[in-house]
């Protein structure tokens, strides 16, 4: 295979850590995962035949440990919630809440997002989509890994809804600063907040253990919001 035949290996936004299982997020996984748990290998979604109803759509990117998926699942019983993780601790943690608060609003998939972008989520289907505290590669030879860039945000239109959201968080300024120059000139998109304006945290997106932290250590947190328009 000569060089102009490789295909070419797509950049990575994540790192799947090595984390240990605890046997009860394992047993919640094994347990589970028939009811909440989505497949790459079942291609494009039927929102009605896999929630049993006509409603929003809201999907978040890197859920954590999904503590904030879980709460707004649980504080907007009218929508529906698809998270996507790649960490199966995190993923064995939210499926056994889900479980607890018998929750049916709420699917997952531990797939890499691109992948189930692409292959499961259809076009002009989504009301918002949420990408919170993702990796920030602070570095600045990393910077091409931030997930954020200007055909991620493409790939974003193309599967929210016209006035659907694409709703961003950050700890780091640096990534904040990216974000806003990436989707202020990205076709398509309006800013909710006003051209080069951050968005008040809204008060549907929960405060994490993790910003909670974050801010008694004095970081700050921005949001953003950008609206498809066309």
């Amino acid at each position: 295979m000569t060089e102009e035949q490789k295909p070419l290996r797509r950049v990575r936004s994540f790192v799947v850590r090595a984390g240990r299982m605890t046997e009860g997020q394992q047993r919640s996984l094994d347990q589970n995962w028939p009811r909440y748990g989505l497949e790459l290998a079942g291609g494009r979604l039927n929102y009605a035949e896999v929630f049993g109803r006509e409603a929003p759509v809201v999907l978040e990117i890197g859920f954590g440990m999904g503590d904030s998926l879980i709460e707004m699942a649980r504080r907007a019983p009218e929508k529906d919630f698809i998270g996507i993780e790649v960490h199966p601790p995190g993923v064995g943690r939210l499926l056994a809440r889900a479980a607890e608060e018998g929750l049916s609003n709420i699917r997952v998939y531990c797939d890499d997002a691109i992948e189930v972008l692409e292959r499961c989520i259809p076009d002009a289907s989504l009301d918002t989509l949420q990408l919170f505290f993702p990796d920030p590669w602070p570095k600045k030879r990393h910077h091409k890994r931030r997930i954020v860039q200007p055909e991620f945000a493409q790939k974003i239109r193309q599967k929210l809804t016209i006035g659907g959201c694409f709703h961003m968080a950050t700890d780091w300024e640096n990534y904040a600063e990216h974000m806003m120059e990436v989707m202020s000139a990205a076709d398509g998109y309006r800013n909710a907040a006003g051209a080069g304006q951050y968005s008040p945290q809204p008060q549907w997106r929960p405060v994490t253990k993790f910003q909670s932290r974050g801010e008694r250590l004095g970081h700050g947190v921005w949001d953003l919001i950008f609206e498809r328009i066309n």
